[in-house]
């Protein structure tokens, strides 16, 4: 049987890194006793400084716990609004990815819990994919909007606080997350936030700032900017001296340096730009400014326009006339209000959620295929799925005077983080539509809108200058060919970003078929006063 001495050394010995032990008669002298005072002075500061490291530990945890807590329970007072908000979803995102991984690491113990419940339970958790879209979509906000970082970094939408700052972490993996997708430019924005803010927080986890130089440093190589890297690798290596990373590209920084300063003694000027990029340079320069709703429409055009009450295409709308707001002039293009009740957007949305899927766009080939271009999930809605469905479609009749007998399906839309949808043609059909019938085409497009966008989510007309801000229960309504049939080319069209909230909308393309005597084909292409008048009107950024 063990002494009882020996049995504590042989404990503390375990707890202590298995430190090896020489167990003896201690107690026959009181000389030897006095080395267990050493033994315990020992004890005694080992136990202390692992108490602190786990009190430590503990503290950061608990500070992690309150910081999600306070952050649950601001979401719940009003999760669209606080879900709609990118900086709000890009830190969810990161807090559930990156964050969790650190977690994890801090207390080793919980590990397998952790990723036990995450594999039995029903709970969806984010991917680094879902934190680079994240990501891409603050750049895409950021441009359109011209907003600015330090004010995004600060929880700002256009001067407006709407949620917590980010903190330099937030800022740091917002930044890598860009770099990674080629982002250069806005990555280095988002590094050189990020140490702005670790130099005046108190406290900062999982993150030094060497991580940050060394990736400020490599950016601006890549931004063609050799001495700037220079400089940035300097101030590393200030703080690191033996740094790797910075010593194994200082060559490549000289050369670069090396590089443009011969450049800049050949006196080699750029190249003239290409025309088609400097056509597609103006064109997105046109959607965001539409986006941003700096663009009012010309006098000529505003002064013809006019808002009535519809009475005519069906009996019924005697007795309940939809208010219209004619939006522009030839074409024409018009809002309808109040024609989808808020009962009715909620049984559509509960039926869509489930059938939610990735929205695609029509390549060259005219097959459907994801794309960065698009950014929402849709669903598909028949008339025979559900009543209301149906009534939402005879009332499309009802307020276009065209025949929904040749209709597409109800097209449910939800737009994510920074949701959007380049300028396009809505004629564009997919092959397996297009073969039908090879002389069908989208006649004509309605969108209801179906949530009310606290910020941006504007459809925008870029030939005509014009911008339509969603209004829920409305229905924005135009067509999509000249009476000859032709594609009008003046109805390009795009979804712009959401800045802040959720935007629900659907979609109803009406085809040519089952049209001839509703809207009668003219042999003329487009009349030519008509075409003068979209000359004149034409906006100019």
């Amino acid at each position: 049987m063990l002494h009882k001495h020996t049995l504590c050394l042989i404990c503390v010995a375990l707890i202590f890194d298995f430190r090896v032990w020489t167990c003896a008669e201690l107690y026959t002298a009181i000389s030897d006793m006095e080395q267990l005072l050493v033994t315990q002075k020992k004890i005694i500061v080992d136990l202390d400084n692992h108490i602190q490291k786990e009190e430590k530990r503990l503290g950061v945890l608990k500070k992690r716990l309150n910081m999600y807590r306070r952050e649950h329970n601001m979401a719940l007072v009003d999760v669209d609004n606080y879900l709609g908000n990118p900086i709000n979803a890009f830190t969810l995102m990161k807090r559930l990815t990156i964050d969790l991984d650190f977690i994890e690491k801090t207390i080793k113990s919980g590990t397998e819990f952790v990723r036990d419940v995450t594999a039995s339970s029903p709970e969806v958790y984010p991917t680094e994919e879902d934190l680079k879209g994240a990501a891409q979509a603050l750049t895409r906000l950021q441009k359109t909007y011209k907003l600015d970082i330090r004010e995004l970094a600060q929880g700002r939408l256009n001067g407006i606080v709407y949620s917590t700052p980010l903190s330099a972490s937030d800022c740091y993996e917002l930044g890598r997350m860009l770099y990674l997708i080629d982002k250069y430019s806005n990555s280095l924005r988002w590094m050189e936030e990020a140490l702005r803010k670790y130099k005046v927080e108190d406290e900062v986890q999982n993150l030094s700032e060497v991580q940050i130089l060394e990736y400020i440093s490599y950016l601006h190589y890549l931004l063609d900017d050799g001495l700037t890297a220079l400089e940035w690798t300097n101030k590393l290596l200030t703080i690191e001296p033996n740094n790797q990373h910075a010593l194994k590209y200082i060559p490549y920084y000289v050369k670069k340096v090396r590089e443009n300063k011969k450049i800049l003694e050949m006196g080699n000027a750029l190249d003239d730009e290409d025309e088609d990029e400097i056509y597609l340079e103006a064109d997105t320069k046109m959607y965001e400014t539409l986006c941003r709703g700096e663009m009012e429409l010309p006098s000529q055009i505003v002064s013809q326009l006019k808002c009535s009450y519809l009475t005519k295409n069906h009996p019924f709308l005697k007795l309940a006339p939809i208010k219209t707001e004619q939006v522009y002039i030839a074409p024409d293009v018009f809002v309808y209000y109040g024609v989808m009740s808020d009962d009715e957007i909620e049984h559509i949305k509960t039926m869509a959620r489930p059938r939610l899927k990735r929205a695609s766009v029509v390549d060259f080939m005219g097959k459907g295929t994801t794309s960065d271009y698009r950014i929402a999930k849709l669903a598909w809605l028949k008339d025979e799925d559900s009543p209301v469905v149906t009534r939402v479609s005879q009332r499309v009749e009802d307020f276009t005077g065209l025949s929904i007998a040749s209709a597409e399906k109800l097209q449910v839309l939800n737009y994510g983080i920074g949701g959007y949808y380049v300028p396009h043609h809505d004629n564009q059909l997919k092959s397996k539509m297009r073969f039908e019938n090879v002389f069908d085409k989208r006649l004509a497009t309605v969108i209801f809108y179906m949530s009310d966008v606290a910020q941006g989510g504007a459809t925008v007309f870029l030939e005509l200058g014009l911008s339509v801000f969603p209004v829920k229960n409305a229905a924005l309504f135009w067509m999509n060919l000249h009476p000859s049939g032709e594609n009008d080319v003046a109805m390009l069209h795009g979804g712009c970003p959401v800045l802040r909230g959720s935007k629900w909308i659907s979609s109803k393309w009406i085809h040519q078929d089952g049209q001839e005597l509703l809207a009668p084909c003219d042999l003329k292409y487009q009349p030519e006063e008509v075409l003068r008048e979209i000359i004149k009107a034409k906006p100019r950024v």
